[in-house]
């Protein structure tokens, strides 16, 4: 292995022969290549997917209502339903060690000032818990309590875009907002990971907001999120049910679909995962292929070389080489030109990716990247391929007698 004039024999022969070494290499660089950027685009898919279920709790059921589409119990079809405060009660109530948190929401568009600077925001009456479902972070002051909502409080938490737009520098705790008339003061600033049209949100206790909209008790949507120790089949058992003891306390038909609407993320988890799961076997098949593409033309390039060589062999045997000092040159060289190709195909498939980075998210691909196990499992895979490629052809040539090897054409 280190026979200085053993390598320089190597390189010699890769010097004398470069369209041969290329065609060798080709195949292998080739292979890793197509390898690392289709795995990569795999898991930016999967880091897309990742992302977009990251914005709000994964394991969030969310609960809303529209019209009914059947006639029901005495009821005629195109009936509004509509969520009430004994609705989230229940649900809250029912199976308590079923929920993780927990926030009742009623929605309303106003029109915020403050000093010269208005617009026009969504304004969620919620529950203190509404911060843990929605994923959000305090940059400055605190969210609501229980406290604001049994006293009423007028406190507002406002989204990092409302305060750029409306107070610009400073803290914006303590200042106050005018909500269609009514003045809020300013107790916290949130940022989300929903993105600038999260961050444009203001919250506000739920029983202020109902008490402003002419005490009505009505909930515009219920989010909860369910115990992380229950199973994906176990959560979706419990939101089935939940759909079922609503449709039943609203007097809406078990099969209206439209009537009562119960979101679990653990469903669309589910299907995302085994959409995922297809992408994967697709790209994994793909990716093997081209391995073993990358296998067989290399196999295929080191039989024709060792039967051009073949004379040469024969030369060297009828000389005194030994079977075993044929075998190992060729062999050698077979890894060398492997590795040296393989570095060169690890290198341009990880430069592309690096490249593409995030240029690609229109297309539902983030920051696609292969993880330097998976490579160098692929990596040894072709060597290991070239080491028996070059090994099998050079043993059987090594065997042919020198006087036939030197007849050979």
């Amino acid at each position: 292995m280190f026979d200085i004039d053993r390598w320089r024999e190597i390189f010699e022969s890769i010097r004398s022969n470069v369209l041969r070494t290329v065609l060798s290499g080709f195949t292998v660089a080739l292979g890793l290549f197509i390898f690392i950027v289709l795995f990569g685009i795999g898991n930016g898919l999967k880091n897309a997917f990742t992302e977009g279920f990251a914005r709000d709790a994964t394991n969030l059921i969310s609960i809303s209502t529209g019209k009914t589409s059947i006639a029901f119990d005495g009821l005629q079809s195109d009936r509004k339903v509509v969520l009430q405060n004994p609705d989230f009660e229940t649900i809250v109530n029912d199976e308590p060690e079923k929920i993780e948190y927990s926030s009742a929401r009623y929605t309303a568009n106003m029109l915020v000032k403050y000093g010269k600077e208005s617009g026009a925001y969504q304004i969620n009456g919620a529950d203190p818990e509404e911060t843990y479902i929605e994923n959000r972070t305090m940059l400055d002051g605190r969210y609501i309590t229980n406290a604001d909502i049994t006293r009423q409080q007028k406190v507002a938490v406002i989204g990092r875009m409302v305060q750029r737009d409306l107070i610009k520098n400073g803290s914006a705790v303590g200042k106050d907002l005018d909500l269609n008339g009514t003045m809020f003061k300013v107790i916290g600033v949130f940022s989300d990971d929903g993105g600038d049209q999260d961050e444009r949100m203001i919250s506000v206790p739920i029983s202020t907001l109902q008490q402003l909209k002419k005490g009505s008790d009505t909930i515009s949507r219920i989010f909860i999120t369910y115990n992380q120790d229950m199973s994906p089949a176990e959560a979706i058992k419990y939101s089935d049910e939940l759909e079922k003891k609503l449709k039943k306390n609203l007097q809406v038909s078990p099969d209206d679909e439209n009537a009562v609407r119960v979101n679990n993320n653990a469903k669309n988890l589910e299907r995302t995962f085994q959409f995922l799961l297809i992408i994967t076997l697709i790209v994994g098949f793909i990716g093997l292929g081209t391995l073993l593409a990358g296998i067989i033309g290399i196999s295929n390039i080191m039989v024709y070389i060792v039967k051009e060589r073949t004379r040469e062999i024969g030369v060297r045997k009828a000389i005194g080489a030994k079977p075993n000092e044929i075998v190992g040159l060729i062999i050698q060289e077979s890894v060398v030109i492997t590795v040296i190709s393989g570095i060169i195909g690890v290198g341009l498939g990880v430069l592309t990716l690096t490249l593409i980075g995030d240029n690609l998210e229109q297309y539902f691909i983030m920051a696609p990247s292969v993880g330097w196990g998976l490579i160098s499992v692929a990596f040894v895979c072709l060597v290991i391929a070239g080491l028996i490629s070059g090994f099998v052809p050079a043993y059987r040539a090594s065997k042919i007698k020198p006087i036939e090897a030197l007849r050979s054409d």
